[in-house]
């Protein structure tokens, strides 16, 4: 009888004891997991606002920087005031000039230089055409691809170019402008990419 009673003590410690280590085997195995369908932190990162140093632009050559946002480059560049006067020209050779399509220009930067700043541009680097990353090319002055060039960005690729404020030229594989990305200016060094201006949906 004392034997019988041993027995059974024993067999509810050992059932217990498996049941235990059983449910933390499956918590061990289902974190992972579970933390598998979760964005990486370097992803909640990349989908995030970015904020970008400005006042490093006039250090930069030509003017010009390329910042990361939700894993696309982002151009971020000053135009002179010579560079502005050109774009009001360049109408009749752009596919749309006046950045009709919202899906590539935000409300606030729907204006000849498509920005918040004329002098400050803000684009999404890539090519509308097969979403390579085209070439800045800052200078107003004829080039080998094209003797009425006003300066601008080109796709190496297949030969797309837009003009400084990222409006796609007729005539190129590329159909839509550069994309603008929402942006605010946080002051007047830092500027916010992600964000729309305060005020503004």
């Amino acid at each position: 009888m004392a034997n019988e009673e041993v027995n059974t003590g024993r067999r509810r410690f050992l059932t217990a004891t498996t049941a235990v280590v059983g449910a933390v085997g499956v918590v061990g195995a289902a974190v992972p997991f579970v933390r598998s369908w979760l964005p990486s932190a370097e992803a909640l990162l990349a989908g995030g606002p970015v904020d970008v140093d400005i006042s490093k632009l006039d250090a930069e050559p030509d003017m010009f920087m390329r910042v990361k946002w939700r894993g696309q480059p982002v151009f971020v560049f000053k135009r002179t005031p010579e560079q502005l006067a050109v774009l009001p020209t360049l109408d009749a050779q752009l596919v749309d000039p006046k950045s009709d399509d919202a899906g590539q220009t935000p409300a606030f930067a729907r204006n000849e230089a498509r920005s918040i700043k004329p002098e400050l541009g803000v684009l999404v680097g890539i090519c509308t055409h097969l979403g390579c990353v085209p070439i800045h090319k800052p200078e107003v002055q004829p080039q080998p691809f094209d003797a009425n060039w006003k300066g601008g960005f080109f796709c190496p690729c297949h030969g797309s170019r837009y003009d400084l404020a990222g409006r796609v030229y007729k005539n190129v594989p590329a159909p839509k402008n550069l994309e603008v990305p929402l942006y605010r200016f946080e002051d007047a060094t830092r500027l916010v990419v992600g964000e729309a201006p305060k005020g503004v949906a």
